[in-house]
């Protein structure tokens, strides 16, 4: 009897697990249709046709939100600025739509005070990062603003869009750049802006001291002395803060009258390569040399 009671309690145990099984399988599967989210199979195959660098250029978080938004028809495959144009024609094709038109934006820096022009006002000494010596007295340059040239942008460059020159000062390859935003980012003094390549003017400082002060830093700072404003379209450039400013909402009003008479060749005109030009009257710099140690006051 003992023997079948045992039995007995096996065998109900095994039909309550069964039917227990039975419960729950029946719930998953109402779960499931209840919760299904139907995704389109063809965002897989346009992520395949993305770069994967996920670095944001398009305004998205990544590859694969804007491969959603590519197929659902709110993003042009011409956005993925790091893709070849062939590349974002076979998305196009493959989903039946334009390939839209995306202006290219690029990153500038708004500094030229290399160590041949910029003055030092304090050797640092520890880990070579800007945003380490950002930390330590603002980097020890005589400008607060300066670019202080250890090449943390170079180093956060996926794309080798960005070079250290001799004078430490970085130096954008337009060709390269797909405007990621990260040497953005990295800047300490948020000396990097991203700019369509029509945005040719441009004011390569950030400086906010007036005149002779500003000049005993950099000799190549802006100096708000208001030639530039004085010589453009009204409404064009403004001095804010004693610094050139440019309204590019009237970019079409550009032209290269605005650097001619810029004593300091702070206010720059970008050809299209990427190159960049002074005005006739900017001072001529011939030293190739980094400037001594200056004394402070």
């Amino acid at each position: 009897m003992e023997e079948m009671s045992v039995l007995t309690s096996i065998a109900v145990s095994a039909g309550f697990m069964a039917v227990l099984g039975l419960v729950l399988a029946g719930v998953l599967v109402i779960a499931n249709r209840k919760l299904f989210v139907y995704e389109d199979p063809r965002i897989d195959e346009v992520e395949d046709l993305l770069p994967h660098a996920n670095c944001g250029a398009c305004g998205t978080p990544g590859c694969r939100p804007f491969a959603e938004g590519l197929v659902q028809g709110e993003y042009e495959p011409a956005q993925c600025t790091v893709n070849s144009r062939d590349m974002n024609k076979i998305i196009a094709d493959y989903l039946g739509v334009d390939l839209g038109r995306q202006e290219k934006r690029v990153a500038r820096l708004a500094c030229a005070g290399g160590r041949h022009v910029a003055y030092i006002r304090a050797s640092y000494d520890g880990l070579e990062s800007c945003r380490a010596a950002a930390l330590v007295a603002g980097g020890g340059k005589g400008c607060a603003w300066g670019c202080l040239g250890m090449g943390d942008c170079a180093d956060v460059c996926d794309f080798d869009a960005i070079r250290m020159d001799r004078h430490g000062l970085p130096v954008v390859d337009e060709a390269l750049c797909t405007a990621c935003n990260d040497c953005v980012e990295v800047c300490p003094k948020e000396l990097f802006s991203l700019h369509p390549v029509s945005h040719r003017l441009f004011v390569a400082c950030r400086n906010l001291e007036k005149g002779e002060q500003a000049e005993a830093e950099c000799e190549v700072i802006c100096t708000a002395c208001e030639r530039c404003a004085v010589d453009s379209p009204e409404g064009l450039i403004e001095i804010r803060n004693n610094l050139a400013v440019i309204d590019y909402s009237r970019n079409e009003l550009a032209s290269k009258v605005a650097i001619e008479r810029c004593p300091t060749g702070a206010i720059v005109w970008f050809d299209r390569k990427g190159g960049y030009q002074v005005g006739k009257d900017a001072r001529k710099i011939i030293r190739k040399e980094p400037l001594p140690l200056a004394p402070t006051a």
